[in-house]
């Protein structure tokens, strides 16, 4: 995360740890399939596209070093209950 610009981001919704991990792809590049970020966007561990906590506990931690409380806002959607139970 030091190499070059970055583009921060916080997601949320209801188990998107998992799912951010899904969309991401393998650590390794070679090991991630098609259509996922790193399956179509990296080449080399060492030069990673992108960044995905492996837990709830260490996004908690991540997001605090590039993010104040204030500037975080919860964002609900109006869909919700009627997708989720």
């Amino acid at each position: 995360m030091s190499s070059g610009p970055i583009v921060a981001m916080v997601w949320q919704g209801q188990g998107i740890v998992k799912t951010a991990r899904l969309m991401i792809g393998e650590t390794n590049p070679a090991d991630s399939k098609p259509g996922t970020i790193r399956g179509d966007f990296c080449i080399e561990v060492d030069k990673n596209v992108i960044h995905g906590s492996d837990s709830v506990e260490t996004a908690q931690r991540e997001i605090a070093l590039w993010f104040r409380s204030e500037e975080l806002i919860c964002w609900k959607d109006s869909r919700e209950h009627w997708i989720y139970e």
